[in-house]
């Protein structure tokens, strides 16, 4: 059975698109094996021009495939290993080759990249979650680019499948992403094969009926191990965090700013209405706090009125037992609470840096994660 056939770009399909990607200041992009492997240096410096063309104040963090295929070149190898090790040994030698192209893609435009290593397993893990969202956050505040991949060196089942959409996916939940671009050689999901007939479907608003069944996941190349299929279980997970995502063909020049913009480019994916701000109707609605931090009027004012994170100086007293990552309330000093959190420290923790700046710290812990007790964007006002 194929998929619902598009509508043509009509004018309340380019409001849907300008309204998805209304006030993108926080983007992942993922670039495709296949994109880098047809240039490995001339696409990342394309892309790189593209990224650095963005607004002023458009945050990026780049999810990159692309090192095994370089290192099984390098390795002497006709096609992508099918065992393990020499998987693992593949991406290990091309690991560095991906980061020394991107590094000298973006050098050109004055800006510093970044090594991010991950696998699902540090995700799924809250306090390595944290770790890795907190070292994010400190990149992209000073001006940096992260290039993630995953751990193919160490990693199993991540080799296996995805070729990093699921990562990506999931990166947008870590940094609080507005937006998901997944590059691809194809120009967006269609109703059937292209070759036979099919045609790109512009918009997507439910996944489970207009993207269902898709298409099987792509026969390895010796280059990718993704294909449609693992886009659309991507564009799920990120619906799933109220991110939008689009999947458009990596290789048209301007392709990223004309996504943003809202023109006919690939598909986007529309996450549901209703899942918009569920991460902060999580925050606040989805669980019961396991502690108080009870703020001074200072405090109060900062985060309820000026959209602050709240410092441990404007912390007057630590109530309940909760580690780092857990939902506390905020009250005033007369009970009333005003917002809810995750904090960044435990409540033994936050019990000695109560009342501190945060220049003291590392000398009170002997030991820094956060300038932070709670981070604005883990912040919502009840």
């Amino acid at each position: 059975m194929r998929s619902p056939r598009p509508t043509p770009m009509t004018t309340s399909n380019q409001g849907v698109r300008m309204q998805a990607l209304a006030s993108v200041k926080r983007i992942v992009i993922k670039v495709g094996s296949s994109l880098l492997a047809a240039s490995p240096a001339g696409r990342p410096a394309a892309i790189a021009d593209e990224i650095a063309n963005l607004s002023p104040g458009v945050e990026v963090v780049v999810v990159s495939s692309g090192a095994i295929s370089l290192g099984t070149k390098s390795l002497g190898l006709k096609d992508r290993p099918d065992d393990l090790p020499r998987l693992q040994a593949a991406a290990a030698i091309g690991q560095t080759q991906l980061m020394r192209s991107w590094e000298h893609a973006f050098a050109a435009h004055s800006l510093t990249t970044a090594q991010v290593l991950l696998t699902h397993d540090d995700l799924s893990n809250r306090r390595r979650f944290i770790n890795a969202r907190n070292a994010l956050r400190a990149l992209l505040d000073a001006g940096v680019i992260p290039i993630i991949n995953e751990n193919d060196t160490v990693a199993v089942e991540e080799i296996k499948y995805g070729d990093n959409d699921l990562l990506a996916a999931l990166v947008c939940n870590l940094i609080t992403a507005d937006a998901l671009i997944l590059l691809t050689d194809v120009d967006g999901l269609h109703d059937a094969d292209p070759a036979d007939g099919g045609v790109r479907i512009p918009i997507v608003r439910d996944i489970d009926s207009e993207a269902t069944p898709v298409p099987k996941p792509a026969k390895r190349d010796g280059v990718g191990s993704g294909g449609m299929a693992s886009k659309v279980q991507a564009a799920r997970s990120a619906a799933h965090h109220g991110v939008a995502t689009i999947v458009v063909a990596g290789d048209h020049p301007g392709v990223i700013a004309s996504a943003l913009a809202g023109h006919d480019v690939g598909t986007l994916f529309v996450p549901p209405s209703e899942r918009i701000n569920s991460r902060k109707h999580w925050i606040a609605y989805g669980s019961k706090p396991s502690g108080q931090l009870v703020v001074d009027d200072g405090a109060h004012r900062a985060v309820a009125d000026s959209g602050k994170s709240l410092l441990p100086a404007g912390i007057v007293k630590v109530v309940g037992h909760f580690e780092m990552g857990e939902l506390v309330s905020l009250v005033t000093s007369d009970g009333t609470e005003f917002a809810r959190g995750l904090a960044a420290y435990s409540a033994f923790e936050l019990s000695q840096l109560k009342g501190l700046q945060t220049t003291e710290i590392e000398a009170k812990l002997g030991y820094k994660y956060l300038d932070e007790a709670i981070h604005r964007d883990d912040l919502v006002l009840i």
